[in-house]
């Protein structure tokens, strides 16, 4: 029997980019190469598709910031249509010896903009590619923390309360802006920008003063932001896998030794949080809930194949928050998602079995769509 020609595709144009590269690097020694024929597909901070050295990037250096996609690697592109050669080379003069590589299936491991956002899957959709993960709407809903926590406030799961900021109107008016969310939300609060991941320009407004300057840094990575009531929770996950019947894993918990669970606590700091899985000590009837509203939210926001649903458990009263759903979450060595499957009994290579299998499956049923319009007779 032939290997699977999958591509695992990484990098991005994204504050998440160094991220998604341990990830991606974490997936390519899990995945069977018996079964599979891997090719690593790197998208740097410029944009650039390379075919980079997999020796230099499995050598990672101890602070993931100092991650680097090699500038010499060669240049491709994927052609937006069916055909025999999907990824080309596109540097003149500097033609590839098999002309070209085709693929059954993509890996997206692009964590961020570009890459989570709906961006990249329309161009695999175009391409008629298979590929791990949400669509279109279901990868951009999620993104976009405003419109997911619209969703699912219309679907009846609880949010955490919140108001969107666009750069444009706080920078008319950056005191109003500052005054609104204090009056409305008291002090602390949270900033975190829409479309971020990896707490990624998130902060702790705890002072009048701190506002104005976290709302500042919170627009460096985006056009539009959340400011959200602080609640002092607990951090649950639960992670979903599967398609028209997802399930859920079991319920872990984050314990960050931080204030809350920054990017440094999960990438920097090597003690930056403790993971429980399973959750211990919860409420009676929590663990149940956080399952339940997990797959309830992967369906009301069109995702698909996998996701990782993050909620908050309100200490004081009891009262359980789903904060947002990742659809493509980590796959460090120390991330929740893989950790929380191995937990409900899917080891981290059978994981990606499954999640390549699901891909196939989402791909097949698309293909049997009607593109031409027939009378109902």
């Amino acid at each position: 029997m032939s290997k699977l020609r999958v591509a695992l595709i990484f990098g991005g144009k994204s504050g998440e980019h160094e991220v998604s590269i341990v990830s991606a690097m974490s997936i390519y020694k899990a995945l069977d190469k018996n079964k599979y024929d891997v090719t690593l597909v790197a998208i740097d901070k410029s944009g650039r598709w390379v075919l980079p050295d997999s020796k230099a990037l499995l050598s990672q250096p101890a602070n993931v910031r100092d991650l680097r996609i090699a500038s010499k690697s060669q240049a491709v592109s994927l052609i937006s249509y069916p055909s025999e050669m999907n990824l080309i080379p596109i540097e003149k003069n500097k033609p590839h010896p098999e002309g070209g590589l085709k693929f059954d299936v993509i890996l997206p491991i692009l964590h961020g903009t570009h890459g989570e956002d709906g961006t990249v899957q329309g161009l695999f959709e175009l391409a008629d590619i298979p590929y791990v993960g949400s669509g279109v709407l279901g990868s951009a809903l999620c993104m976009d923390k405003d419109s997911a926590k619209r969703v699912m406030r219309d679907a009846g799961i609880p949010v955490v309360p919140f108001m969107a900021v666009r750069r444009r109107e706080f920078s008319s008016n950056k005191k109003k802006i500052a005054d609104e969310a204090i009056g409305k939300f008291g002090l602390p609060f949270f900033v975190k920008p829409s479309n971020m991941g990896s707490s990624v320009g998130v902060h702790k407004a705890k002072t009048a003063a701190d506002v104005i300057p976290l709302l500042e840094d919170a627009f460096r990575y985006d056009t539009k932001i959340l400011v959200e009531r602080a609640v002092s929770a607990r951090e649950l996950e639960v992670a979903v896998l599967g398609n028209h019947d997802p399930e859920a894993s079991v319920v872990g918990e984050i314990i960050p030794r931080h204030e809350f669970y920054s990017y440094e606590a999960k990438y920097i700091d090597e003690n930056g949080a403790d993971l429980k899985i399973p959750a211990e000590n919860l409420p009676r009837g929590t663990e149940e809930s956080a399952r339940e509203l997990a797959v309830r939210a992967f369906r009301e926001l069109d995702c698909a194949g996998m996701a990782r649903a993050d909620f908050f458990l309100d200490k004081k009263t009891g009262e359980l928050f789903l904060n947002e759903l990742n659809t493509i979450p980590g796959f460090t060595s120390i991330s929740m998602y893989p950790k929380l499957w191995e937990a409900s009994g899917i080891p981290y290579p059978e994981l990606l079995d499954r999640l390549i299998e699901l891909a196939l499956e989402r791909h097949r049923e698309r293909e049997g769509l009607k593109t031409t319009y027939e009378p109902a007779t």
